[in-house]
């Protein structure tokens, strides 16, 4: 298995997730991908491109190790200085479904847990 062989396609992405981000404080956010992007970096076969992370403060809280399209993702927005004061003292939640829609959800952690 190859590692980190979505990181460059998704690194291409940062501009529009950037972007996507800082309106998803607003309301959730939805912009799709293009599929020919992922398939060219590796097949993913049966077990598909579809994922969910959830981070608070910009560390995921949910497990993606078996998703290296995931893994990839979060390796990209940790690199993006811009992105990482975003995720500060929010909750994100970055999904992707079978169709390929990549969606945003954000909001704000309470300082009162």
């Amino acid at each position: 298995m190859e590692e980190r062989q979505y990181l460059t396609t998704w690194k291409r992405y940062l501009p529009v997730i950037r972007l996507h981000l800082k309106k998803s404080l607003v309301s959730e956010q939805q912009f799709k991908l293009n599929i020919q992007d992922f398939e060219s970096a590796g097949d993913r076969g049966k077990s598909g491109y579809s994922f969910s992370i959830t981070m608070e403060n910009g560390r995921v809280i949910t497990n993606i190790s078996g998703s290296p399209v995931a893994r990839d993702l979060y390796e990209a927005l940790k690199s993006d200085e811009a992105i990482k004061a975003m995720l500060q003292d929010k909750s994100v939640k970055i999904s992707v479904g079978k169709s390929f829609m990549l969606s945003i959800k954000t909001s704000h952690i309470s300082a009162y847990k």
